[in-house]
C-alpha cells in the first residue's frame, strides 16, 4: 500500500483513504511538533522527516502504520515497544489498535536531541582540526 509515486508529504498523505490519513497527518504534526527545524522529504518512497540526517520516516501499509526512527530509536525503547511488531529500525502499530502517539513522540524527541548532538559533535571535532 506505500505510494512510490508521491512527490512530497501532502501527496502522499492524500493517496490514502480519510481515515488513514488522519493516522497520517496525526503522526505528521506530532513529528513536526516535537522537531520544529527538521525538513520534511520523501525518501524510501516514504514521508521522512530530516534533521541533520534522516530523523525518522513513517509510512501506512495495508494493516499497519510503519515508524521507522532508525535502529537506536528502536533500541532505546526496547520495554515500550515490547506490545509491538519491531524489526532492526522499524516499528509496526496495527491499524485495528490505539496508535501510541506518545510513545511516537518519546521517540522522536529522542531522535532529534540524537542527530542534534551528533551535529554539534561533527561541528566541534571539524573546529579542532581547522
Amino acid at each position: 500500500m506505500v505510494n512510490n509515486a508521491a512527490k512530497n508529504i501532502d501527496e502522499y498523505i492524500g493517496s490514502f483513504p480519510e481515515d488513514i490519513q488522519q493516522i497520517l497527518e496525526k503522526v505528521r504534526a506530532l513529528i513536526q511538533t516535537c522537531a520544529p527545524e527538521a525538513k520534511e522529504d520523501i525518501k524510501y518512497a516514504m514521508p521522512t522527516f530530516v534533521l541533520n540526517g534522516n530523523l525518522v520516516h513513517f509510512a501506512a501499509f495495508k494493516n499497519h502504520i510503519g515508524f521507522y526512527p532508525a535502529p537506536t530509536g528502536t533500541e532505546a525503547f526496547k520495554e515500550d515497544l515490547a506490545p509491538y511488531k519491531t524489526g532492526k529500525g522499524s516499528i509496526q502499530f496495527q491499524l485495528d489498535e490505539p496508535i501510541p502517539y506518545d510513545l511516537i513522540k518519546k521517540i522522536t524527541l529522542f531522535r532529534a536531541e540524537e542527530n542534534l548532538k551528533k551535529a554539534k559533535s561533527k561541528s566541534a571535532k571539524k573546529k579542532a582540526e581547522a
